[in-house]
């Protein structure tokens, strides 16, 4: 059952009325499961939708729906398909105590796979699960394979029942699914020889397989670490190895590399990044892969429409891992601004150092590094870590977050969103409270 969290007015919703708690119930008489039938079922000109209203009463509209004109119908959120796995790296459970109850959540859902890029281990899926992802065409997919071996698979999965992988993915690419796969490398289990044999297994199934991402393990201080270790340089170096060879492999077969390691593989492994132009469109940059190369194009490419900061100073407040790489993505950025910038690098002090993530440093962690920063113009905080109601993974608002500085901030994905003509307010450099409820968005994604 699905229903309606709200209605944008001017809208088909609005011109037939429909209100909030209204329960969605079917299109041309078949039941509505999720978002995704909603979404696919009403795209036709003409359909007949039965719905309940709040009241109770049962109504059936016959929709000639005008080309263009959207529903403007905002469903409540879904319910999401919890993880059957029991993984020993899995993140969720490297949490502390005490967090806010969705962190807890371990999803594993096809659906957010397809929406949002969510990485999915295909274990839970039922056989109309199957039908459906074929008859609604969602393509691509993003995998969690860590290993194509049954066995090793299995027990990096802590699920005995999980299907074997590459026959099913080969099923599904003969009807049609595209999938970009992942493994996550745990030291002396998918590493070396299984490493390779799993991205021989991937390499095989040709069209089915859009790219491969080989992402080392990221432990926090609570995760198992009597059960799996953080990679050395010399894993990782092994690693880069492999991929290395596919990548090779398929650019003269294929034309591009397929395969890649995440930044964070480089990083730690004491390797350069390749070039911007390795990594094609970057269809997993949101896996961490060619993020640093990504926001260097993006400073490129809008080069010309940065606004003119001579003078300012503007604090880039980011992870770790990020942190080295800074100079070489903000000299161009300086060049074009006439700003100096100074990048502060935090320790995660929820997680504990070995988490490096931007996106995942608590609200705690920023208002301690700036909270005496009365000399800088500017802040610039990474948009990945609060979430859709700008909370930190401590709970800090962003808002109350700001109040509490003596400097202005603002969320960035990749600092052109924060620092172009658009994107800077009205201010010379600064932000009002509106700028910062709709977040532009931050740097240091999956690093």
């Amino acid at each position: 059952m699905i229903r309606v969290q709200a209605v944008a007015p001017d809208s088909l919703g609005a011109a037939l009325k429909l209100s909030p708690g209204t329960e969605l119930l079917a299109v041309d008489g078949r039941a509505l499961e999720d978002f995704l039938d909603w979404e696919f079922l009403t795209a036709d000109e003409h359909f007949i939708l039965h719905v309940k209203s709040p009241a109770g009463e049962e109504i059936e509209y016959d929709i000639e729906r005008p080309e263009g004109m959207p529903m403007g119908v905002t469903l409540e959120p879904p319910r999401i398909r919890r993880c059957a796995n029991h993984c020993d790296f899995c993140f969720v459970d490297g949490n502390p105590k005490a967090m806010r109850a969705p962190l807890y959540i371990r999803d594993d859902d096809y659906r957010l796979s397809f929406r949002y890029g969510n990485f999915a281990t295909l274990t839970n899926l039922k056989p109309w699960d199957v039908e459906r992802i074929v008859e609604y065409r969602l393509s691509p997919l993003y995998v969690s394979v860590h290993a194509t071996d049954p066995t090793v698979r299995r027990w990096l999965l802590r699920n005995p029942d999980a299907p074997e992988i590459v026959p099913q993915l080969r099923a599904f690419g003969e009807r049609g699914i595209k999938f970009h796969a992942q493994v996550v490398l745990v030291p002396g289990v998918n590493d070396g020889t299984e490493l390779g044999r799993s991205l021989g297994d991937l390499y095989a199934l040709r069209e089915t397989i859009l790219s491969v991402s080989v992402v080392p393990v990221a432990l926090t201080e609570f995760s198992k670490h009597h059960l799996v270790r953080q990679p050395t340089a010399d894993d990782c170096r092994a690693a880069l190895g492999r991929v290395g060879d596919f990548a090779a492999r398929a650019q003269v077969e294929r034309g591009f590399p397929w395969c890649y390691g995440a930044d964070d593989l480089y990083l730690q492994a004491g390797e350069p990044l390749p070039p911007a132009a390795w990594y094609g469109d970057f269809e997993q940059r949101e896996n961490g892969v060619g993020a640093v190369r990504y926001l260097q194009t993006r400073i490129a490419a809008a080069a010309g429409g940065l606004r003119d900061l001579a003078g300012k100073r503007i604090g880039i407040v980011t992870g770790a891992a990020m942190a080295p790489l800074m100079p070489q993505v903000l000299e161009p950025l300086a060049a074009a601004t006439g700003a100096r910038f100074e990048v502060l690098s935090l320790e995660n002090s929820l997680f504990g150092a070995s988490v490096t993530t931007a996106g995942l440093l608590p609200g705690a962690a920023f208002r301690r590094a700036l909270q005496h920063r009365a000399d800088l113009d500017l802040a610039l905080l990474p948009a990945e870590a609060v979430n859709d109601d700008l909370l930190f993974m401590d709970d800090l608002r962003a808002d109350d977050l700001a109040a509490a500085l003596p400097m202005p901030i603002r969320l960035s994905y990749d600092f052109v969103d924060a620092l172009t003509e658009g994107g800077m307010g009205n201010s010379e450099c600064g932000v009002d409270d509106s700028e910062l409820r709709t977040p532009h968005s931050a740097f240091g994604e999956g690093a």
